[in-house]
């Protein structure tokens, strides 16, 4: 598809797949919509679907202030997924792409048939945990060099929590090059993953979704996933819940195979 312009955002996006259900992939942070390639290449006959690059990310446009579209980067994110959705949609979302589905559920709840929500990085509910103190001790050299402006060596330490297990230095240059250009990006995200800014997690929002959901992690992801879920699995009312074994937090890259058959057995395709 070429790039289109949606909800004031130049996106770019694509469609595959040959089946009538509609589905929409909203990728993490750092990576793009080619992300999903291997997952979706698995759901081609059961699935009609769209993924689309983040603003940032891809081939969309870069991410600056003259795009502010409902006042921040997760907002707009959402307003380009929901103008993507035809009618309705099952949506998954990996990372921080998994909030953004969240918010669909509740701002556009009549165009979300289904959630598959691929370890959210909505971490406000365990501020009172000792892991969120952990992972903050675990994040300290990545904030440190975000703070001063050394980029690589944020994207290093922001890849060694969070990638797909490589050694930074077995990295090819031109995807170390990629991470450090939109490693940026991550502090347009700080407020929803640390601190809640929409009021995705207070009491009663989790508990108010009506989809089914799908919550996906894998079996070797940092502790806050699994402690992230353990309230997300309480308090959502339609929930299922799967873990990938063997698979960190980059599983529907590494683990490709296993993500698209939850996904098929949870629709039912």
């Amino acid at each position: 598809m070429p790039l289109e312009t949606l909800a004031g955002f130049p996106t770019w996006w694509t469609e595959t797949g040959g089946g009538t259900r509609r589905a929409l992939f909203i990728h993490c942070f750092l990576t793009h919509s080619g992300a999903w390639k291997a997952v979706q290449t698995q759901l081609a006959n059961k699935l009609k679907m769209r993924a689309f690059d983040m603003p940032g990310h891809g081939r969309s446009w870069d991410w600056g202030p003259d795009f502010t579209h409902g006042g921040d980067y997760q907002s707009t994110a959402a307003h380009i997924a929901a103008a993507l959705i035809e009618k309705r949609a099952d949506v998954v979302g990996h990372s921080f792409g998994a909030t953004v589905a969240l918010r669909l559920a509740r701002d556009y709840p009549n165009k979300v048939r289904s959630l598959t929500l691929i370890e959210p990085v909505l971490f406000d509910p365990v501020k009172d945990r000792p892991v969120y103190g952990e992972h903050i001790e675990e994040m300290a050299e990545f904030s440190a060099a975000m703070e001063a402006g050394r980029f690589a060596d944020a994207a290093r330490e922001f890849d060694a929590v969070w990638g797909p297990g490589a050694p930074w230095q077995n990295v090819p240059q031109v995807l170390r090059d990629a991470l450090i250009t939109r490693i940026p990006l991550i502090a347009e995200g700080a407020g929803v993953t640390l601190d809640d800014v929409h009021n995705q997690t207070i009491p009663g929002a989790l508990e108010a979704i009506d989809q089914p959901v799908l919550l996906m992690e894998g079996a070797t992801s940092p502790p806050i996933i699994k402690a992230t879920h353990d309230v997300l699995n309480a308090r959502i009312r339609d929930v299922r819940r799967v873990m990938v074994a063997g698979a960190g937090h980059m599983l529907p890259i590494t683990h490709a195979g296993a993500v698209a058959g939850e996904i098929a057995a949870f629709l039912k395709v």
